[in-house]
């Protein structure tokens, strides 16, 4: 693709990758009301006004959080390997993850979520969300569509997310276990699936031939994530969204079909979003924005998908605090300063500066390269810890 390639050493060369805070936007000739600015946007035959989704984390949604994303104009993933399909009533399950200390709570996640998952508590919450209008959207690992796929299915749900760490079509399993084969997976569930999380060109461009409805673009940047660390592995945001954006833009030129890129992970304020989309993304995922909404189930805590291995955590717990409620954080009025409260606000203003009438405009507007662009003339409110500062 023409990129620069820098040398590591002898032998070992390497692409410069860009994360969201090394990028900006820069204004076009033309500006427009923000109130013209039109964010809607679709997958999987199913149109939001926002393009916004809440991770499937336990700390993130819940049955009653994924009826009110809905009413909102947006969307939320209920986990379906975690706390809600495991105990009847997560309630005091819930209350011990927030009490414990930093110290005991690795070993008390592997506790909780050793109990284990019951496929009649899937179709009970599929079927709470559904009852009271919301969009009953499920998330399993790959091994865990295998086990509930069918009974995901019969519930009625009306989106499938599968995630793991990392996702391909090309997966070497022992011989003992049958890999989950993606295009198999896709052809016959009865619902549209969404695979993820992927971070190249080559990788989304398998998953859409796979039969993805969507695919999700992100390793590691999560707030609670720690695989970048454990592992070493991941790809900065920007960087992955554009190389997979492309992936959708020449699968579309060939195929006629469009499959939307979530960007998933590391956006934690509204200028991060509209970045994502800049950069190519359709919708974007987040977590720990909302783990600070009242309603949210993790009580002002937040924790990664992968925090709850037997054996090697890749994800952490951390204190997010609970900052207003799901309507302010979505869609205004903010009562914070620091771009974390009323997301579509941000986005048609930052549209609007843009001159983007749509998110198709959007996704088009200038990148520029810039380093300084949290911090240039930030000083006060870095020093003040107000605003961009904190």
């Amino acid at each position: 693709m023409g990129s620069v390639e820098i040398q590591i050493g002898r032998g070992k060369t390497a692409r410069r990758a860009y994360g969201i805070d090394e990028i900006a936007l820069a204004p076009g000739l033309r500006t427009l009301d923000p109130s013209l600015a039109d964010t809607r946007w679709q997958i999987a035959g199913i149109e939001r006004e926002i393009p916004i989704i809440a991770s499937a984390m336990d700390g993130v949604v819940d049955v009653q959080m994924a009826v009110r994303l809905t009413e909102l104009g947006a969307l939320g993933v209920l986990n379906l390997e975690g706390i809600q399909t495991r105990y009847a009533d997560p309630n005091p399950i819930l209350d011990r993850i927030a009490s414990v200390g930093n110290t005991e709570f690795v070993s008390l996640m592997q506790e909780l979520y050793a109990e284990p998952i019951k496929p009649e508590l899937i179709i009970q919450r599929i079927q709470e969300i559904k009852s009271q209008g919301g969009i009953a959207a499920v998330s399993a690992t790959p091994a865990g569509a295998t086990k509930y796929g069918s009974a995901v299915a019969a519930a009625g749900a009306d989106l499938f997310f599968i995630q793991a760490t990392v996702v391909s079509t090309a997966h070497l399993s022992p011989e003992a276990i049958a890999p989950l084969n993606l295009a198999q997976f896709c052809q016959e569930m009865p619902i549209p699936v969404i695979l993820g999380n992927c971070v190249t060109y080559e990788v989304a461009l398998n998953l859409m031939k796979a039969g993805a409805a969507a695919i999700l673009v992100g390793i590691g940047p999560g707030a609670a994530c720690t695989s970048r660390g454990v592992l070493g592995v991941g790809v900065p945001q920007a960087t992955a969204v554009a190389d997979c954006a492309a992936a959708r833009d020449d699968y579309h030129r060939e195929t006629g079909k469009y499959i939307p890129v979530i960007a998933d992970g590391g956006l934690i304020t509204g200028g991060d979003i509209c970045k994502c989309i800049a950069c190519g993304a359709d919708g974007v995922m987040i977590g720990s924005p909302f783990a600070r909404a009242k309603e949210a189930p993790g009580r002002g805590f937040h924790w990664g998908m992968a925090t709850p291995s037997p054996v090697l955590p890749r994800g952490t717990r951390i204190r997010v605090g609970t900052t207003g409620t799901l309507e302010q954080i979505l869609r205004g009025p903010a009562q914070l300063d620091d771009g974390t409260h009323n997301f579509l606000g941000a986005l048609k203003t930052s549209m609007g500066t843009l001159g983007a009438k749509d998110i198709k405009e959007m996704q088009q507007v200038e990148v520029i390269i810039a380093p300084s662009l949290l911090t240039e003339g930030k000083v006060y409110q870095k020093a003040q810890q107000l605003g961009m500062g904190k």
